[in-house]
Formats: structure tokens, sequence, C-alpha cells
């Protein structure tokens, strides 16, 4: 059995997402028997201050979830979240460690597609992210209008509730289309709760990227050697 790096997880943001992605990190992984997995040490901390708060303490808080996963033990790092990237820098000080950054694979994966305008799915600081990682990739960002912006975090907030129904998915299907018609030429999952209720079925001739898929594809190619670590910034 060839040794693997041991995968630390931010979670928690929501709880069902992250739970989505760690079996989604399963699911990836290559394996005949149980040590043939990647050990992932996860913390699932849905007390983490609000993102989409102005002042919020998240950043100190996730920093000391980093280095407490670092103590544990873990070499590399995922964030299941896509707002909390905002923090990145702050929670690889902290710990020490690589992070595999979840925005850069999603506007790499956008870059790839083709398109030449992305819409996302997100809340107001992972636009934010996302317009800048977009834009070293030379391309656009398609955003909602803030009244449609407003029903989408209405969203988010039902799906963190456990409501993952017919209404929801409509609703969120519907700001897809909204984004398609601003002139969006491949959708963004932004937010980690989007694919919890949408999905490439629900889009027609138009892609649907899902950064947390890719991530957790990613996590395994690193952990087990199939990809480089990322380099840590200077």
């Amino acid at each position: 059995m060839t040794r693997s790096l041991t995968l630390g997880v931010l979670g928690g943001m929501g709880p069902a997402a992250t739970v989505d992605f760690l079996q989604k990190i399963q699911a990836y992984t290559p394996a005949r028997e149980d040590q043939d997995h990647i050990r992932v040490l996860v913390d699932i901390n849905p007390k983490v201050p609000d993102r989409n708060t102005p002042g919020s303490l998240a950043g100190p808080v996730l920093a000391e979830m980093a280095g407490a996963l670092g103590g544990a033990g873990a070499e590399v790092l995922a964030i299941a979240c896509n707002t909390a990237h905002a923090y990145a820098g702050l929670i690889q000080r902290a710990s020490g460690l690589p992070l595999i950054d979840m925005i850069e694979t999603g506007a790499q994966a956008a870059a790839r597609s083709g398109a030449r305008r992305a819409g996302v799915l997100g809340t107001r600081g992972a636009l934010k992210l996302y317009r800048e990682y977009l834009a070293a990739q030379a391309m656009g960002l398609v955003s909602l209008p803030s009244e449609s912006q407003e029903r989408f975090m209405g969203l988010v907030y039902r799906i963190k509730g456990g409501d993952v129904g017919a209404e929801v998915k409509a609703g969120m299907a519907a700001l897809a289309a909204e984004l398609v018609a601003g002139g969006a030429e491949a959708i963004i999952a932004g937010c980690t709760e989007v694919p919890l209720v949408l999905s490439q079925g629900d889009l027609k001739g138009i892609e649907f990227i899902d950064p947390g898929d890719l991530l957790a594809r990613r996590c395994v190619a690193v952990c087990l050697g199939m990809e480089p670590v990322p380099a840590q910034p200077a």
C-alpha cells in the first residue's frame, strides 16, 4: 500500500454540503479495500460565524480550526465552503499547510469549458473571489441583479435549514436561467449548497460547473500523488 497524504477539511458551512463533499471524496478514490482510501481529518463546525455578515469573526475561527487539523496530522487542506476562501491566506499561515483552492479549481474548469463569461450562483463574498479568479483566466463574470441575489440568499438559507424540496429546486433553476439570459455561457455553483438542489440535468445546452465536486477529485489526486501538492504563497 502506497502512503498517501492526510487531508484536513474545514467544514460545517453548512453541514449537509460538507457531508456531500466527503461522500464525493470517498466515491472518487480508487480503492479495493479500506486501506486504499485516503485519511481525512474533518472539522464540521457549524459554529463558524456567518461568512456573509460584515465584520464577522469567521477568519480567526477558521485559522484555529486549520491549526488544529495540522496538529492532528493533516498535511494538506481543503475548505468545503466557497465564501470561506476569503480567509485562505490566514488559514494557510495559521496551519503552515498547502491549500487545494476550490475557487481556483472552479475558475479553471470554467475556462476549459470554452465559455467567455461564467454565471456564478454564490454569495457576494464568493462573487468577489470568482470575479478575480475568472479575470485571471481572461473571463468575465455574470451575476444576478440585486433583487434576484436576495432571492438566491433566501434559497441558500432554506437549503441550510434542510429544505431541498421542489420549490427550492425550481427557484434555483430559475436563477440559473436568469444568468444564462444575462449572457452566461457556463454556470458555476459558487456556493456548496447549490449542487444539493441543482445539477447538469436542470440546464440545457450549457455546462454546469460544481467546484465542490472538482475539488473532491483534486483532493484525491493530490493525496494519492497523482497531482502535485499546491505551492504555498510566499
